[in-house]
């Protein structure tokens, strides 16, 4: 059995229920990994460390047009 990090991203852009589809498609997009939640300027995912990493999903949030703040 596989322990899974859970983990929240503060994220910058979001301002409305779109950009959070488009977070939450980005994130999920991530092999092994589960979004919790997303709302705006969050987002908490649950992601399989031996797979995924929070550096790989910074990069997914980026590439959706997105920058995740400390």
């Amino acid at each position: 059995m596989t322990d899974k990090r859970e983990i929240t991203l503060s994220i910058d852009g979001m301002n409305c229920q779109h950009c959070v589809g488009a977070v939450r498609e980005a994130l999920s997009s991530v092999d092994s990994t589960d979004v919790v939640k997303a709302d705006i300027g969050t987002a908490t995912v649950r992601f399989d460390e031996s797979i995924a990493s929070r550096e790989r999903l910074i990069t997914a949030v980026e590439e959706a047009g997105y920058t995740v703040s400390a």
